[in-house]
């Protein structure tokens, strides 16, 4: 990972507005944000259906473009960059998890996790790429099943392939959207406790949910609303992944003792 200390935030947002157009009606869905995340941040946005979490979040993905304002993306301004720059650079500085995985069913585990690399500007040549790939599986505990295909896994296990997708360019940023949405408490768990391993080792991260319970893993927590910031605050009684799987763990044991 590229963990160079730098003055310049990884983020920096300076009065950035999204409007959209519906006939003859505008719709606000991002008011006039200040926003500055540094690196090695580990940042949750919530907020309910509506206020503004999810374009935020395809905005600092460089997938939409604001109206006003600025973006400034490790240093560089998105809002001057071409489609194809903003695309590099996403490439480049970026590594995205979704709620749904969208890892491609035919491929492999280490094919999913190459896939990235395959848009690379030049492009990384195939030994390079393999041991990428395997190299990521690996930080997320999956080493031994970079063969499998996506149908051979648990959903905890396709989500930890997704991670090391996010995490093959090594990026600046990894942006997950609801990453826990579509997977049990105890798994959900588990892949937050990965995040806290990958944070503790550098990692700036972005997470958007809206369960509160989920939150409460993360460093930083900012509240959205109506497209406004209503909150922002730091999270120093953050939940331990870790200990909670362990008095799981103690729970289940006690249980089949009993």
């Amino acid at each position: 990972m590229n963990m160079q200390l730098s003055s310049t935030p990884v983020i920096e947002l300076h009065g950035l507005a999204k409007t959209y157009k519906s006939g003859e009606v505008e719709v606000k869905a991002v008011r006039e944000l200040a926003l500055r995340i540094e690196r090695g941040e580990f940042v949750a946005i919530m907020g309910a259906s509506g206020s503004g979490k999810s374009t935020l979040m395809n905005i600092l993905g460089c997938l939409d473009q604001p109206t006003s304002g600025s973006y400034l993306l490790d240093g560089v301004d998105v809002a001057g960059l071409s489609r194809k720059e903003r695309a590099v650079l996403r490439n480049r500085k970026l590594g995205f998890v979704f709620q749904s995985f969208n890892l491609l069913a035919r491929t492999t585990a280490l094919e999913n996790v190459e896939l990235p690399m395959f848009y690379s500007e030049p492009l990384i040549p195939l030994r390079i790429r393999h041991q990428r790939a395997l190299q990521a599986l690996e930080k997320v505990g999956l080493a031994g099943r970079v063969r499998h295909h996506p149908s051979q896994l648990s959903g905890g296990q396709q989500q930890r392939i997704a991670i090391a997708r996010a995490l093959v360019n090594q990026p600046e940023v990894v942006l997950a959207d609801e990453p826990t949405g579509n997977l049990d408490s105890r798994t959900s768990i588990e892949i937050m406790g990965l995040f806290q391993e990958l944070n503790d080792a550098g990692i700036t991260l972005v997470m958007v949910t809206h369960e509160l319970d989920i939150a409460a893993y993360c460093k930083r927590i900012i509240v959205m609303r109506d497209g406004s910031i209503v909150g922002d605050s730091r999270n120093d009684d953050r939940r331990q992944a870790r200990r909670e799987i362990e008095r799981l763990d103690q729970e289940e044991q006690q249980a089949k003792l009993a």
